[in-house]
């Protein structure tokens, strides 16, 4: 299984009284998600799966991920991709979904970073997860414990148009 990583593009400040949840992505995060995505997708990036935090950024993110990548069906909202959720129920989520061969997980920090020390099973690992990033690793098994490979990891920087 293809496994990606996507980190929610560049998002409002956060406002007195209005819950973080709630925070929406600007324009400029849009456009750098895209240059991302759109790598991505050169790259073969297909998806047959997309999961999403329940966070409006979040959401708002994958659901430029599925415009770019041509993803059709609905993106689906999981409490394991919340910001401070285990990155085990993160893996308990993917292995819900075996049958699928890509799946795109977007969230947030400091999630995305532990899950990928998690997945690559280096606990050690320090993984700055840029806004908009986009990792992808490979799992042959869904063990219990995760056994992935670091297959590429696409920043904003590096994707320069």
């Amino acid at each position: 299984m293809q496994i990606y990583l996507l980190r929610h593009g560049i998002a409002e400040d956060g406002k007195p009284g209005r819950p973080d949840s709630e925070r929406a992505l600007t324009d400029e995060g849009r456009e750098k998600l895209r240059r991302v995505l759109k790598r991505a997708r050169a790259a073969d990036c297909s998806p047959t799966l997309i999961l999403s935090s329940p966070y409006r950024r979040g959401m708002e993110t994958a659901e430029v991920a599925a415009d770019v990548l041509a993803y059709k069906k609905e993106v689906a909202k999981t409490r394991a991709l919340l910001p401070e959720a285990p990155p085990s129920d993160c893996w308990d989520e993917i292995r819900a979904h075996k049958d699928e061969t890509a799946i795109l997980l977007a969230s947030h920090e400091p999630l995305m970073s532990a899950l990928a020390a998690y997945l690559l099973r280096a606990p050690a690992l320090q993984v700055d997860m840029k806004k908009a990033a986009l990792m992808r690793v490979d799992s042959e098994r869904l063990t219990p414990e995760p056994h992935c490979i670091l297959k590429w990891m696409l920043t904003p920087g590096v994707c320069l148009e």
